[in-house]
């Protein structure tokens, strides 16, 4: 499999990302509508695609599905409010922010070990799954 070649000088800020570089990641997030293809490891590979650096990429993916996840949270709020009770709103925000300071040491964590590492053992074992989970459907173990 030839490797295509890394740009000479890869974007190493999200500050010095260029609008075309935003927009092809943007345009990248879309083949996540394919079923089992990742939202962010597509926004990721997009990025590094386009020049950016590996580390700035999964920033800005990160930083890509603040808009999304937060319409859709408040949106399945607002569907439920009408069955939440009055006694509950204490755990949902206790819940909520515990949510949020368990993401944001998981997301640090998450950025730190992807500037230091790649992604081909991941990659390795998102094929590996897909094939056995394919097997699984095709033997009946799992419906399809």
């Amino acid at each position: 499999m030839e490797r295509r070649p890394q740009p000479t000088n890869p974007t190493t800020s999200l500050e010095a990302m260029t609008p075309q570089q935003a927009l092809a990641v943007g345009v990248a997030q879309i083949t996540a509508l394919i079923p089992g293809v990742s939202r962010s490891g597509s926004t990721i590979v997009g990025g590094m695609l386009f020049g950016v650096d590996r580390a700035v990429a999964t920033k800005f993916s990160f930083f890509l599905a603040i808009p999304t996840l937060g319409i859709a949270t408040v949106y399945s709020l607002i569907k439920s409010l009408k069955t939440i009770q009055g006694n509950e709103f204490a755990n949902l925000i206790l819940g909520a922010v515990v949510a949020g300071i368990v993401a944001w040491i998981a997301v640090r964590w998450l950025l730190n070990y992807v500037a230091r590492n790649n992604f081909i053992a991941f990659g390795y074992y998102r094929i590996l799954a897909g094939i056995v989970i394919i097997a699984m459907i095709l033997i009946h173990v799992l419906p399809s």
